[in-house]
């Protein structure tokens, strides 16, 4: 089991998105992977993946390419078994460019509380540094607030 599991509520949906962002930000493609189905399916931009392995094999590569990743997710809604979040991720690439990439997600949950399948539409927009406003995982003083839409 991987608490909480569904039927959602408001408080349990809002739990397993602070998880799901506490998680990524590790950057730990293992841990992450761990919170999937061992069949789990992915939308990821234009990309399809499938299984637990091939989702910890993507997360290698995209942290190996977006350095000083950090995340803020959002719940957007809930009901059953399914969450649907807003997220923005700040990064920068090996030529020092910063990004700011929003994107939503749709995710459904087994009885077990593990994510069977995972969608994700992402946009990237420069920023310039000075503009970050995402440094590390969330402070626990500013966990529940929610993200700006710029």
């Amino acid at each position: 089991m991987r608490p909480p599991v569904p039927p959602f509520t408001e408080e349990t949906a809002r739990q397993k998105v602070q998880a799901a962002e506490d998680a990524w930000n590790t950057r730990d493609p293992e841990k992450v992977a761990a919170a999937y189905t061992e069949d789990s399916v992915w939308r990821n931009r234009s990309e399809f993946i499938t299984g637990r392995s091939e989702i910890q094999a993507f997360l290698e590569r995209k942290w190996a390419k977006e350095h000083e990743y950090a995340l803020r997710k959002s719940l957007w809604a809930y009901e059953g078994n399914r969450i649907a979040v807003r997220f923005q991720y700040e990064w920068h690439d090996d030529q020092g460019q910063w990004w700011r990439s929003y994107g939503n997600e749709n995710w459904e949950f087994s009885d077990e509380g593990y994510m069977q399948r995972r969608e994700a539409s992402i946009n990237d927009v420069a920023i310039e540094g000075s503009d970050r406003r995402i440094f590390g995982p969330r402070p626990e003083e500013d966990r529940g607030k929610d993200i700006p839409l710029e």
